[in-house]
């Protein structure tokens, strides 16, 4: 088999890469948005506890405030739109006995996840939850759902923001936009981790013998705002500039 010497070589790897020419120059560039929207949800987290000198002692004890838990947080209806119940545990503590170790008592707990779109109904929630006995609530999580037309708009704006920049810098030669080349999408995501902590977050908690005769006053909760970034590359082709 031969080889031309003088045909160019095949574009492979980075430098396959279209590039613009004197008659139709390029220009690449970034739009970003950082849009600064009120949260749809709030989440806590609800962590029951029991503990008993035997097993089925604290089993019988979680069971019952796990119950009254979930009939608490039931009540409030719509205005609750997920209710989940994640890790179950149940386990012996030891101590020393002589030379071995004996069971001293059981300790169990239930962890449980409640997603509320009502935020007026939050703060007294949380403060009856954090009254029972033996439970903790932390939180709560703000976020956006995400279908939230928050996203969209972000991009929406990212976009404008690619062709405003753009039509700048083909101004400054001279020249104008011809053409879209590419439109790459570098992601839209919310800075707080959905579902996660963020800095400020509350924790409470109701040991034994806490719950008072009074219900409590409910917590005066102010939403986080939250922040909703995209970024988009786009490139163009323009008219030959005026040099």
């Amino acid at each position: 088999m031969t080889t031309d010497a003088s045909a160019p070589a095949a574009p492979h790897g980075p430098s396959a890469a279209p590039y613009g020419t004197p008659e139709t120059p390029r220009v690449a560039v970034i739009g970003e948005a950082r849009l600064e929207v009120d949260p749809e949800i709030a989440r806590i987290g609800v962590v029951v506890s029991a503990r008993g000198a035997d097993r089925r002692g604290a089993l019988d004890d979680l069971t019952r405030r796990n119950a009254a838990v979930l009939e608490l947080i039931k009540s409030y209806g719509e205005a609750v739109e997920k209710l989940e119940t994640g890790a179950f545990s149940i386990s012996p503590q030891l101590t020393r006995h002589g030379r071995g170790e004996r069971v001293r008592a059981y300790h169990g707990s239930v962890r449980i996840t409640a997603e509320l779109g009502d935020f007026t109904a939050l703060g007294e929630l949380t403060t009856r939850l954090a009254d029972l006995e033996l439970t903790q609530v932390d939180g709560p999580w703000w976020a956006l759902r995400p279908d939230s037309p928050a996203h969209g708009e972000a991009r929406r704006t990212a976009v404008r923001e690619a062709v405003q920049r753009a039509r700048e810098y083909a101004g400054a030669l001279g020249a104008r936009l011809a053409a879209l080349v590419e439109l790459a999408d570098l992601g839209a995501e919310n800075t707080a981790p959905y579902g996660g902590p963020v800095p400020g977050t509350m924790r409470v908690a109701a040991f034994a013998g806490a719950e008072s005769v009074e219900s409590a006053p409910a917590l005066d909760l102010e939403p986080q705002r939250q922040t909703v970034y995209a970024q988009v590359t786009a490139r163009f082709t323009m008219t030959p500039p005026a040099l």
